[in-house]
């Protein structure tokens, strides 16, 4: 089979599915638009460059994805130019690059990876009222937003989402034929390690198992990831566990909410909030980390606080479960989709912070007596989420199948 996959970020979700596919055989081509920091083995890579123009406000989010639609398109166009016509398609319709697959290739069977869809009830839009509501501007926006995952939905011979909740977002007419098949967890890396330890910056502690840490972890700080519960929840623990340490990774802007105001960061806006309640030789901001030092953390960390609006879950999530870490996480769609309070982590309302300090601080007390919830999360993805033994096998089942 010719195989050709769409991402503006290639490899994105694909990066274990190309070349698994490519080993066994087939004629796998990679399309995007930023160059690759690895090449993929036996996956030959393609880019393509979508132009900015000047429009109205209104119109940019439109257009954005149409400029990426058809400067794909292009691209597409000089494969099939040169004889390359895929049997399969698999694209992530997120950015607009599977507005004219069909186009350009209409034999072709097309998948898209429809990760999310805006606007659902239950989902992200208007969950926090602290930041918005279900204005009649915002809905407007979400219909500008969705036109592009319309299109790859209404082309689409099927769909892949990573979870029962990113499917249910998306429209009724569309759930059945979108399958739920997870990327996939690498259990074999992301397991636990009795011999782990981090050590915090030049001069600072070392952690190790068993030590009373805390972690926090997100792409960047802010309020979609909960960031700003979590800080309000700090005064609290911190009195409530005089030995503990808190040790928060993430960026400084914004990944998937809107940006804090000019001049300033949702980091800093709710650090200043609570600043003089803290004890800052306990609370130690580390900003992005390598994928293996985030392993170790996890690795040593005594509770970890997953916090999300109604959204995509994060692999991060995952991936502590995978090492058998101690879950906290926030009563939302998404977590309760994996996490069930008492069997395999803790859940506590997303807001209220008092609780979560609670929460957080008996977890602390009573670590040594909570071992089987860390044994239940592992298994929880051991069983229904590995890589190699459940997920790929799917995903490929899924590609082979449209061909």
């Amino acid at each position: 089979m010719k195989i050709l996959f769409v991402h503006q970020n290639f490899p994105g979700q694909f990066k274990h599915l190309a070349p698994a596919l490519a080993a066994r055989g087939h004629e796998v081509v990679g399309l995007g638009i930023n160059g690759l920091q690895q090449a993929l083995p036996g996956v030959r890579y393609v880019t393509h460059n979508p132009q900015n123009a000047d429009m109205p406000v209104s119109m940019r989010e439109l257009f954005a994805k149409m400029a990426r639609g058809e400067s794909a398109a292009r691209a597409m166009q000089a494969l099939k130019a040169e004889g390359f016509v895929p049997d399969v398609v698999f694209a992530h319709s997120g950015w607009g690059e599977a507005f004219f697959i069909k186009d350009v290739f209409p034999s072709s069977r097309l998948l898209v990876y429809a990760e999310y869809f805006y606007g659902a009830e239950g989902g992200d839009s208007g969950f926090d009222p602290e930041f918005s509501s279900r204005t009649p501007e915002m809905l407007r926006s979400m219909r500008i937003k969705n036109t592009h995952l319309l299109h790859a939905l209404s082309a689409a011979d099927r769909g892949l989402s990573p979870t029962k909740f990113q499917r249910q977002q998306h429209p009724d007419w569309a759930q059945d034929r979108i399958d739920v098949i997870h990327d996939g967890i690498q259990t074999d890396i992301f397991c636990p390690n009795p011999a782990a330890f981090v050590t915090l910056g030049n001069g600072g502690p070392t952690l190790r198992p068993g030590d009373e840490v805390v972690t926090f972890v997100a792409r960047q700080l802010e309020p979609y990831r909960g960031y700003h519960i979590f800080m309000r929840a700090l005064p609290k623990l911190l009195k409530l566990r005089p030995q503990a340490r808190v040790v928060i990774v993430g960026g400084d802007g914004a990944s998937y909410g809107s940006a804090a105001p000019a001049g300033s960061t949702w980091k800093n806006i709710f650090l200043s909030e609570v600043v003089s309640q803290l004890d800052r030789d306990r609370v130690y901001f580390v900003g992005s980390l390598p994928h293996a030092v985030l392993t170790q953390l996890f690795q040593v960390s005594a509770a970890h606080v997953y916090l999300t609006y109604p959204f995509v879950l994060s692999w991060s999530l995952m991936e502590a479960m995978s090492i058998g870490t101690l879950i906290i996480g926030s009563k939302t769609g998404p977590v309760e989709e994996l996490i069930q309070h008492g069997k395999n982590g803790l859940l506590t309302d997303f807001f209220d912070p008092e609780a979560l300090a609670e929460t957080v601080a008996d977890a602390l007390k009573r670590r040594h007596k909570l071992t089987r919830l860390r044994d239940a999360a592992r298994q929880t993805i051991v069983r229904g989420y590995d890589l190699e033994r459940v997920c790929l096998p799917a995903q490929e089942r899924l590609v082979t199948a449209a061909g």
